[in-house]
Protein backbone atom coordinates (compact mmCIF):
# COMPACT_ATOMS: atom_id res chain seq x y z
CA UNK A 1 0.00 0.00 0.00
CA UNK A 2 2.74 2.31 0.99
CA UNK A 3 4.77 1.62 -2.31
CA UNK A 4 1.15 2.59 -3.92
CA UNK A 5 0.39 5.42 -2.79
CA UNK A 6 3.94 7.13 -4.06
CA UNK A 7 3.19 5.48 -7.25
CA UNK A 8 -0.28 8.00 -7.25
CA UNK A 9 1.87 10.84 -6.01
CA UNK A 10 5.00 10.24 -8.10
CA UNK A 11 2.38 10.03 -11.57
CA UNK A 12 -1.10 9.99 -10.94
CA UNK A 13 -2.08 10.04 -14.79
CA UNK A 14 -0.81 7.02 -15.54
CA UNK A 15 -2.37 5.87 -12.03
CA UNK A 16 -5.50 6.12 -13.97
CA UNK A 17 -6.10 9.03 -11.48
CA UNK A 18 -7.61 12.10 -13.22
CA UNK A 19 -6.06 15.46 -12.87
CA UNK A 20 -7.78 18.30 -11.02
CA UNK A 21 -9.62 20.58 -13.36
CA UNK A 22 -7.74 23.35 -12.87
CA UNK A 23 -4.37 21.45 -14.07
CA UNK A 24 -6.07 20.00 -17.04
CA UNK A 25 -5.07 21.27 -20.56
CA UNK A 26 -7.61 23.47 -22.00
CA UNK A 27 -8.20 23.97 -25.91
CA UNK A 28 -8.30 27.69 -26.30
CA UNK A 29 -7.75 29.54 -29.53
CA UNK A 30 -4.11 30.69 -29.68
CA UNK A 31 -2.62 34.27 -30.29
CA UNK A 32 -1.70 32.74 -34.10
CA UNK A 33 -5.03 31.73 -34.97
CA UNK A 34 -6.80 34.72 -34.17
CA UNK A 35 -4.13 36.57 -36.28
CA UNK A 36 -4.71 33.61 -38.67
CA UNK A 37 -8.73 34.06 -39.07
CA UNK A 38 -8.03 38.14 -38.76
CA UNK A 39 -5.66 37.76 -42.24
CA UNK A 40 -8.24 35.65 -43.56
CA UNK A 41 -11.09 38.17 -43.30
CA UNK A 42 -9.03 41.01 -44.30
CA UNK A 43 -8.12 38.64 -47.62
CA UNK A 44 -11.82 38.30 -48.27
CA UNK A 45 -12.09 42.68 -48.73
CA UNK A 46 -9.56 42.09 -51.26
CA UNK A 47 -7.19 44.98 -50.23
CA UNK A 48 -4.65 45.18 -52.77
CA UNK A 49 -7.32 46.37 -55.48
CA UNK A 50 -8.80 48.44 -52.55
CA UNK A 51 -5.84 50.24 -52.36
CA UNK A 52 -5.57 51.24 -55.78
CA UNK A 53 -9.31 52.47 -55.72
CA UNK A 54 -8.34 54.86 -52.95
CA UNK A 55 -5.87 56.09 -54.65
CA UNK A 56 -8.50 56.90 -57.07
CA UNK A 57 -10.76 58.16 -54.44
CA UNK A 58 -8.00 60.83 -52.28
CA UNK A 59 -6.58 62.36 -55.62
CA UNK A 60 -10.03 62.99 -57.42
CA UNK A 61 -10.72 64.88 -54.00
CA UNK A 62 -7.53 66.69 -54.47
CA UNK A 63 -9.01 67.67 -58.33
CA UNK A 64 -12.66 69.12 -56.82
CA UNK A 65 -10.62 70.88 -54.35
CA UNK A 66 -7.34 72.02 -55.06
CA UNK A 67 -7.01 73.51 -51.83
CA UNK A 68 -7.17 70.72 -50.16
CA UNK A 69 -10.34 69.07 -48.39
CA UNK A 70 -10.77 68.79 -44.53
CA UNK A 71 -8.39 65.85 -43.46
CA UNK A 72 -11.31 64.69 -41.38
CA UNK A 73 -13.54 64.31 -44.63
CA UNK A 74 -10.51 62.33 -46.29
CA UNK A 75 -9.85 59.71 -43.27
CA UNK A 76 -13.61 59.20 -43.59
CA UNK A 77 -13.94 58.96 -46.80
CA UNK A 78 -11.37 56.70 -47.60
CA UNK A 79 -12.86 54.31 -44.56
CA UNK A 80 -16.11 54.18 -46.24
CA UNK A 81 -14.47 53.75 -49.54
CA UNK A 82 -12.81 50.41 -47.79
CA UNK A 83 -15.74 49.15 -46.32
CA UNK A 84 -17.42 49.42 -49.48
CA UNK A 85 -14.92 47.92 -51.57
CA UNK A 86 -14.59 45.45 -49.03
CA UNK A 87 -17.98 44.48 -48.60
CA UNK A 88 -18.26 43.96 -52.58
CA UNK A 89 -15.07 41.63 -52.03
CA UNK A 90 -16.16 39.89 -49.49
CA UNK A 91 -19.65 38.92 -50.99
CA UNK A 92 -18.03 38.47 -54.64
CA UNK A 93 -16.32 35.62 -52.73
CA UNK A 94 -18.95 34.15 -51.63
CA UNK A 95 -20.50 33.76 -55.05
CA UNK A 96 -17.59 33.01 -57.19
CA UNK A 97 -16.37 30.22 -54.47
CA UNK A 98 -17.83 27.40 -56.67
CA UNK A 99 -15.88 28.69 -59.47
CA UNK A 100 -12.65 29.75 -57.62
CA UNK A 101 -12.16 26.26 -56.00
CA UNK A 102 -11.48 25.22 -59.97
CA UNK A 103 -9.19 28.05 -60.72
CA UNK A 104 -5.72 27.63 -59.78
CA UNK A 105 -5.06 31.32 -58.90
CA UNK A 106 -7.86 31.30 -56.06
CA UNK A 107 -8.20 28.17 -54.89
CA UNK A 108 -6.74 28.45 -51.62
CA UNK A 109 -9.09 31.67 -50.80
CA UNK A 110 -10.50 31.57 -47.23
CA UNK A 111 -14.23 30.50 -48.24
CA UNK A 112 -13.04 27.91 -50.86
CA UNK A 113 -10.01 26.20 -48.79
CA UNK A 114 -12.89 26.65 -45.96
CA UNK A 115 -10.79 28.20 -43.18
CA UNK A 116 -13.81 30.84 -43.26
CA UNK A 117 -17.44 29.37 -43.34
CA UNK A 118 -18.93 30.77 -46.41
CA UNK A 119 -22.05 31.88 -44.85
CA UNK A 120 -19.79 33.87 -42.47
CA UNK A 121 -18.33 35.32 -45.23
CA UNK A 122 -21.61 36.38 -47.04
CA UNK A 123 -22.53 37.97 -43.67
CA UNK A 124 -19.40 39.58 -43.47
CA UNK A 125 -19.49 41.48 -46.76
CA UNK A 126 -23.43 42.24 -45.91
CA UNK A 127 -22.58 43.79 -42.60
CA UNK A 128 -18.88 46.00 -44.13
CA UNK A 129 -21.67 47.50 -47.28
CA UNK A 130 -24.24 48.32 -44.61
CA UNK A 131 -21.98 49.96 -42.31
CA UNK A 132 -20.47 51.78 -44.95
CA UNK A 133 -23.31 53.48 -46.29
CA UNK A 134 -24.00 54.21 -42.64
CA UNK A 135 -20.62 55.89 -42.15
CA UNK A 136 -20.62 57.70 -44.80
CA UNK A 137 -23.99 58.65 -44.74
CA UNK A 138 -23.04 60.31 -41.23
CA UNK A 139 -19.64 61.60 -41.54
CA UNK A 140 -19.56 62.66 -45.34
CA UNK A 141 -22.86 63.64 -47.04
CA UNK A 142 -25.42 60.98 -48.09
CA UNK A 143 -24.67 61.50 -51.89
CA UNK A 144 -21.43 59.41 -51.00
CA UNK A 145 -23.03 56.78 -49.58
CA UNK A 146 -25.60 56.30 -51.90
CA UNK A 147 -22.77 55.97 -54.69
CA UNK A 148 -20.75 54.04 -52.79
CA UNK A 149 -23.36 51.47 -52.11
CA UNK A 150 -23.89 51.77 -55.99
CA UNK A 151 -20.65 50.44 -56.79
CA UNK A 152 -21.18 47.89 -54.37
CA UNK A 153 -24.17 46.74 -55.82
CA UNK A 154 -22.99 47.01 -59.29
CA UNK A 155 -20.29 44.51 -58.38
CA UNK A 156 -22.14 42.30 -56.97
CA UNK A 157 -25.36 42.56 -59.16
CA UNK A 158 -24.69 43.53 -62.12
CA UNK A 159 -21.01 42.26 -62.61
CA UNK A 160 -20.82 39.43 -60.86
CA UNK A 161 -24.00 37.81 -61.12
CA UNK A 162 -25.88 38.58 -64.42
CA UNK A 163 -22.62 39.76 -66.91
CA UNK A 164 -19.69 37.73 -65.70
CA UNK A 165 -20.93 34.69 -66.78
CA UNK A 166 -23.39 35.72 -69.61
CA UNK A 167 -21.02 37.76 -71.81
CA UNK A 168 -17.43 38.32 -73.22
CA UNK A 169 -18.02 41.49 -72.76
CA UNK A 170 -18.68 41.56 -68.87
CA UNK A 171 -15.63 43.62 -67.67
CA UNK A 172 -16.17 46.27 -70.00
CA UNK A 173 -19.82 46.88 -68.99
CA UNK A 174 -19.34 45.41 -65.45
CA UNK A 175 -16.06 47.83 -65.11
CA UNK A 176 -18.33 50.83 -64.75
CA UNK A 177 -19.02 49.61 -60.75
CA UNK A 178 -15.15 50.00 -60.64
CA UNK A 179 -14.96 53.38 -61.93
CA UNK A 180 -17.41 54.68 -59.11
CA UNK A 181 -14.73 55.46 -55.95
CA UNK A 182 -13.47 59.05 -58.16
CA UNK A 183 -17.15 59.93 -58.39
CA UNK A 184 -17.60 59.04 -54.09
CA UNK A 185 -14.43 61.35 -53.87
CA UNK A 186 -15.68 64.52 -55.73
CA UNK A 187 -19.26 63.88 -54.05
CA UNK A 188 -17.52 63.36 -50.69
CA UNK A 189 -15.70 67.08 -51.38
CA UNK A 190 -18.85 68.93 -53.16
CA UNK A 191 -21.90 67.76 -51.55
CA UNK A 192 -22.78 66.82 -55.79
CA UNK A 193 -21.64 66.32 -59.15
CA UNK A 194 -20.72 68.23 -62.17
CA UNK A 195 -19.32 67.12 -65.86
CA UNK A 196 -15.76 67.28 -64.36
CA UNK A 197 -16.24 64.53 -62.31
CA UNK A 198 -17.31 62.26 -65.26
CA UNK A 199 -13.52 62.83 -66.35
CA UNK A 200 -11.90 60.34 -63.66
CA UNK A 201 -14.65 58.09 -64.13
CA UNK A 202 -14.45 57.79 -67.60
CA UNK A 203 -10.32 57.14 -67.49
CA UNK A 204 -10.94 54.32 -64.82
CA UNK A 205 -13.78 52.82 -67.02
CA UNK A 206 -12.06 52.89 -70.31
CA UNK A 207 -8.43 52.03 -68.11
CA UNK A 208 -10.34 48.45 -66.65
CA UNK A 209 -10.46 46.31 -69.91
CA UNK A 210 -7.36 46.39 -71.12
CA UNK A 211 -6.06 45.85 -67.18
CA UNK A 212 -8.30 42.64 -67.20
CA UNK A 213 -7.82 41.61 -70.26
CA UNK A 214 -3.74 41.48 -69.91
CA UNK A 215 -4.30 39.18 -66.79
CA UNK A 216 -7.16 37.25 -68.67
CA UNK A 217 -4.18 35.95 -71.15
CA UNK A 218 -2.29 35.07 -68.25
CA UNK A 219 -5.05 32.72 -66.48
CA UNK A 220 -6.96 32.05 -69.66
CA UNK A 221 -6.64 28.15 -68.99
CA UNK A 222 -7.93 28.52 -65.49
CA UNK A 223 -11.27 30.36 -67.01
CA UNK A 224 -12.15 27.96 -70.06
CA UNK A 225 -11.88 25.12 -66.95
CA UNK A 226 -14.30 27.09 -64.86
CA UNK A 227 -16.77 27.84 -68.23
CA UNK A 228 -16.44 31.69 -67.54
CA UNK A 229 -16.72 33.13 -70.82
CA UNK A 230 -13.72 35.82 -70.43
CA UNK A 231 -13.04 37.17 -74.00
CA UNK A 232 -10.03 35.07 -74.68
CA UNK A 233 -11.57 31.81 -74.18
CA UNK A 234 -14.32 33.01 -76.25
CA UNK A 235 -12.96 34.88 -78.84
CA UNK A 236 -9.39 33.42 -78.84
CA UNK A 237 -5.81 35.63 -77.31
CA UNK A 238 -5.78 37.10 -81.21
CA UNK A 239 -8.95 39.28 -80.77
CA UNK A 240 -8.54 39.79 -77.20
CA UNK A 241 -4.93 41.28 -78.16
CA UNK A 242 -6.42 43.44 -80.60
CA UNK A 243 -9.31 44.69 -77.94
CA UNK A 244 -6.36 45.38 -75.41
CA UNK A 245 -4.95 47.69 -78.21
CA UNK A 246 -8.42 49.46 -79.58
CA UNK A 247 -8.85 50.21 -75.95
CA UNK A 248 -5.51 51.42 -74.80
CA UNK A 249 -5.75 53.89 -77.44
CA UNK A 250 -9.12 54.99 -76.77
CA UNK A 251 -7.76 55.53 -73.19
CA UNK A 252 -4.91 57.73 -74.56
CA UNK A 253 -7.63 59.60 -75.98
CA UNK A 254 -10.13 59.64 -73.28
CA UNK A 255 -7.27 61.07 -70.87
CA UNK A 256 -6.82 64.37 -72.61
CA UNK A 257 -10.09 65.39 -72.96
CA UNK A 258 -9.68 67.42 -69.52
CA UNK A 259 -6.85 68.93 -70.87
CA UNK A 260 -9.21 70.45 -73.80
CA UNK A 261 -12.20 70.71 -71.01
CA UNK A 262 -9.85 72.76 -69.36
CA UNK A 263 -9.91 70.99 -65.74
CA UNK A 264 -5.84 70.37 -66.35
CA UNK A 265 -3.25 71.60 -67.53
CA UNK A 266 0.20 71.21 -69.03
CA UNK A 267 1.56 68.70 -65.76
CA UNK A 268 -0.78 66.40 -66.28
CA UNK A 269 -0.86 66.49 -69.91
CA UNK A 270 2.55 65.57 -70.22
CA UNK A 271 1.26 63.09 -67.37
CA UNK A 272 -1.11 61.72 -69.87
CA UNK A 273 0.84 61.51 -73.20
CA UNK A 274 3.98 59.88 -71.74
CA UNK A 275 1.91 57.39 -68.96
CA UNK A 276 -0.70 56.54 -72.08
CA UNK A 277 2.05 56.10 -74.98
CA UNK A 278 4.08 53.36 -72.92
CA UNK A 279 0.74 51.80 -72.35
CA UNK A 280 -0.48 52.31 -75.70
CA UNK A 281 3.53 50.75 -76.98
CA UNK A 282 3.38 47.37 -74.26
CA UNK A 283 -0.31 46.93 -75.72
CA UNK A 284 1.07 47.30 -79.52
CA UNK A 285 4.04 45.02 -78.58
CA UNK A 286 1.61 42.55 -77.26
CA UNK A 287 -0.04 42.13 -80.02
CA UNK A 288 3.25 42.11 -82.31
CA UNK A 289 5.04 39.71 -79.92
CA UNK A 290 2.29 37.73 -77.87
CA UNK A 291 3.99 36.01 -75.21
CA UNK A 292 3.27 35.74 -71.49
CA UNK A 293 5.69 37.98 -70.28
CA UNK A 294 4.70 40.67 -72.89
CA UNK A 295 0.97 39.96 -71.20
CA UNK A 296 2.53 40.04 -67.40
CA UNK A 297 4.47 43.70 -68.38
CA UNK A 298 1.41 44.84 -69.66
CA UNK A 299 -1.38 43.96 -66.81
CA UNK A 300 1.83 45.28 -64.46
CA UNK A 301 2.18 48.23 -65.82
CA UNK A 302 -1.09 49.10 -66.17
CA UNK A 303 -1.70 49.52 -62.04
CA UNK A 304 1.29 51.95 -62.24
CA UNK A 305 -0.36 54.05 -64.99
CA UNK A 306 -3.78 54.18 -62.78
CA UNK A 307 -1.51 55.67 -59.44
CA UNK A 308 0.90 57.48 -61.44
CA UNK A 309 -1.84 59.62 -63.62
CA UNK A 310 -4.12 59.90 -60.80
CA UNK A 311 -1.25 61.35 -58.89
CA UNK A 312 -0.86 63.64 -62.01
CA UNK A 313 -4.09 64.93 -61.96
CA UNK A 314 -4.07 66.10 -58.34
CA UNK A 315 -0.20 67.31 -58.47
CA UNK A 316 -1.90 69.48 -61.59
CA UNK A 317 -4.75 70.91 -59.73
CA UNK A 318 -2.84 71.81 -56.15
CA UNK A 319 0.41 73.18 -58.17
Amino acid sequence: MEAESRALEANPIEAGVATPTAHRPRSVPSRASAVAVARDYLALTKPRIIALLLVTTVATMLVADPAGPPLATVIWTMLGGYLAAGGAGAINHYLDREVDARMARTRRRPLVSGRIEPLHGLLFGIALGALAFAQLAITVNLLAAVLAMAGLLGYVFVYTLWLKPLTPQNIVIGGAAGAVPPLVGWAAVTGGLSVDALYPFAIVFFWTPPHFWALSLLIKDDYARTGVPMLPVVRGERETRRQIVIYALALLAISVLPVLGGLFGAIYLLAALLLGGVLCALSLRLRAHPSRGAALRLYLYSLAYLALLFTAMAADRVL
